[in-house]
């Protein structure tokens, strides 16, 4: 790591004099300091502080430090991106290709990041990103001359949009800035946006800088064409020293120019800051945000993170890019989160901020909610929060739908032919195993009581609306194609490899004694008891300590039944069942295709000594389960099987992370720490990869290939600081 000099950045400067002062402080400084080159595995993806974001019409933006052939720059869905051209002493320098000193990162943070790169010899950058808000971004430069010589520097800052929407409405001179307008499209790849819920698409922008613009443009075509503009003809005779002031119409980017003389030791500080929002929203709102933006002091944000990340562990890593790692979990699902709106009062998160996609903003999900095993231990009263939303908008009954969140509880009914009835479509049942994480963690007791309340409600729920023939075994609702989070691509519930029929008719959940749904509710019930453990430690004294010894009975009695039922000796595993005869057979079809769900029971504490040894030998066999990048949701032995992660939702081979982690955790609830320190490594070698790769978390990993076509910036990959944390 650099030194940093006393004579730089006024943000690195007095981050130093503050950090003198307080040694706690400077040790948290210290711990979160990186030096990311890059192919390092960092996440490079940021979105405004949770106080100031919102919902829609947000952005985040993802940083390329790392490809030659481009300069450093910070792209936004459908919005193009930002970036600077440098221009010293005559010499262009167009992309990180030509540095003299490649980009590394010092410091990075859900919504900030800290960069150093020398552009030309003797040219020190020490540049600042920072997303301030949902719709304002800035870039401040410290340029430095460290050479003996002074050097005409000239800096183009650059917004290119990339489609043939962006139009120049005019250039402010009294703002020193471009107001721009652009169209977005709604449509993504895999869910797109439903604009009635408010996401804009008629956008209005602002781009600006801090210091007199020598001149502006904007031009047609490629940066190919724009070097040619700037760099110009040496010899010719009518050398243009201006860029076009190209006032209104429309254009493929635009760029402001600031030109200055450094002398040797000498600094200038720049800042060029985009603002963007709706079309419908009041455009001088936006420039006074922007204005503010140019002397706003940036080491308050910068303490303000380091202040956030004192609580979390300090692991003694021995390899530094594992802390890379650790530290990018948390920035991925702190930059997830959004402030109290609508019909919540708490806070609450986005599966993906950058890029946006359709249902990654349909709010939380219990499965998705799992990422809050991590992030309890960067804030914990947020990770509370976050699950007290499903506590504000549990039904009377005890339900917990399908999502909850801004726009309150979702239920999406479907008729159920075995009830008879529309039923409400809920999630997998994760709810007090988060809750109980968390409390291990914050401590907080009321938080702990409200927990349990609600958490009994929702099982009482699961009992009497999942459990048709009552039997203590469990079974799907009849939208199970969510509710078991396995959507598509599943060898058991899905019934045509295919896929040609439609939703309801593809899924056969609901038809099953499900062993997933079932040991989730023995989970929840150990949960409870852990719960009650605590809260009747004031009521023994009465002798009225009852709750625990019940639920951890009640979770004995089905865990017994899936034993009895689900597990087959012949192969020494557990699968789903038909509900009517609990044979391993449904309308002439083989139930007994091993999935990762096989595991589980070592989760929930289900299973005996013996029996979880057999579960380890098939799952430590290198021809189902044991892969590289870790354990794929259906044996590489089934026909069904495939390594390829070509889109979303599959769960015919791809890796899951958290259902790793499941199975990391029930390892070692039965003493195989070895075996589930071997899984954390397989875990982290797919996501290491992929930080190193592209800098991007994903929904799912190959556990073959390092290649993926997936949803990107899954906020559960958060999970692996938790098995970091653990391991």
């Amino acid at each position: 790591m650099n030194t940093f000099s006393c004579t730089i950045s006024l943000l690195i400067l007095s981050v130093i004099l503050v950090s003198s002062c307080n040694k706690t402080s400077s040790s948290h400084e210290d711990y979160l300091r990186i030096s990311a080159e890059a192919d390092d595995p960092l996440f490079t993806t940021y979105t405004a502080a949770m106080e100031r974001s919102r919902l829609y019409g947000d952005k985040g933006y993802k940083m390329d430090y790392y490809s030659d052939c481009m300069p450093l720059n910070y792209s936004s869905d459908q919005a193009g991106r930002m970036f600077s051209l440098f221009k010293m002493d005559q010499v262009v320098v167009r992309n990180i290709g030509e540095y003299h000193r490649k980009p590394f990162v010092q410091y990075s943070f859900p919504d900030m990041a800290l960069i150093e790169y020398q552009p030309f010899e003797g040219i020190l950058v020490r540049e600042t990103f920072m997303v301030y808000s949902s719709r304002c971004a800035l870039v401040d430069m410290q340029i430095q001359n460290l050479s003996q010589v002074p050097h005409q520097v000239e800096v183009y800052p650059v917004i290119e949009l990339g489609n043939d929407s962006l139009q120049i409405l005019l250039f402010d001179k009294e703002h020193n800035g471009y107001k721009l307008y652009h169209d977005e499209s709604p449509k993504r790849l895999i869910s797109n946006l439903r604009v009635n819920y408010g996401y804009p698409t008629r956008m209005n922008d602002f781009f600006t800088v801090n210091d007199t613009v020598y001149s502006y443009g904007g031009y047609p075509g490629s940066m190919g064409e724009f070097y040619n503009t700037i760099k110009t003809d040496y010899y010719s005779g009518n050398r243009p020293d201006s860029l076009n002031r190209k006032g209104s119409g429309y254009t493929d980017f635009v760029a402001l120019h600031c030109k200055f003389l450094l002398q040797p030791g000498g600094e200038k500080q720049l800042r060029y800051i985009r603002g963007i929002q709706g079309e419908d929203e009041e455009f001088t709102g936006l420039v006074n945000e922007v204005e503010m933006l140019k002397q706003q002091d940036l080491v308050y944000f910068f303490q303000k993170n380091t202040e956030l990340f004192s609580g979390i562990p300090r692991i003694s890593f021995k390899d530094e890019e594992d802390k890379l790692v650790y530290l990018s979990a948390f920035n991925l699902v702190r930059g997830c989160m959004v402030p109290p709106a609508g019909q919540t009062k708490y806070n609450s998160y986005a599966f993906s901020r950058e890029p946006l996609w359709g249902w990654g903003h349909g709010h939380q999900v219990l499965h998705e909610s799992l990422s809050m095993l991590a992030y309890v231990y960067l804030d914990p009263p947020s990770a509370e929060g976050s699950q007290r939303v499903y506590m504000e908008q549990q039904r009377d009954d005890g339900l917990i739908a399908y999502r909850h969140g801004p726009r309150g509880r979702q239920e999406y009914p479907h008729y159920s032919a075995i009830w008879q009835d529309t039923m409400s479509t809920t999630s997998a049942p994760f709810f007090s195993w988060i809750n109980w994480e968390i409390y291990q963690v914050s401590k907080d007791r009321q938080f702990l009581e409200d927990a349990y309340e609600s958490g009994v409600k929702y099982v009482d729920w699961l009992i009497n609306n999942r459990d048709f023939d009552h039997d203590s075994l469990f079974e799907w609702g009849p939208y199970g194609i969510i509710e078991n989070v396995r959507d598509w691509y599943n060898a058991v519930f899905q019934v045509s490899a295919e896929r040609y029929l439609d939703v309801d008719k593809e899924d056969i959940s609901d038809e099953l004694e499900c062993l997933d749904l079932s040991l989730m509710v023995v989970k929840e019930m150990r949960c409870l008891a852990g719960m009650a453990a605590v809260l009747d430690e004031r009521r023994e004294e009465r002798g009225e300590r009852r709750k625990e010894k019940y639920w951890r009975e009640y979770a004995d009695r089905i865990s017994q039944k899936i034993n009895e039922i689900m597990w087959d000796e012949e192969s020494r595993f557990f699968y789903s069942v038909n509900r009517v005869d609990h044979s391993f057979n449904f309308m002439g079809r083989d139930l007994k295709r091993q999935e990762i769900i096989g595991f589980l029971p070592l989760w929930a504490e289900a299973v005996s000594e013996e029996r979880a040894g057999e579960l380890v030998k098939t799952l430590t066999d290198t021809t189902k389960f044991w892969r590289k990048y870790g354990v794929p949701t259906l044996a590489a032995d089934d026909e069904w099987y495939s390594p390829y992660v070509d889109y979303c939702c599959k769960w015919n081979g791809p890796v899951w992370l958290l259902w790793d982690y499941m199975v990391f955790e029930g390892l070692k609830n039965y003493g195989y720490d070895e075996l589930a320190g071997e899984l954390a490594d397989k875990m982290l070698l797919a996501v290491k990869t992929q930080l190193s790769k592209n800098h991007n978390f994903w929904e799912s990993y190959s556990p073959d290939n390092d290649v993926l076509n997936c949803p990107s910036n899954y906020i559960w990959d958060a999970i692996i600081a938790k098995v970091l944390i653990e391991y």
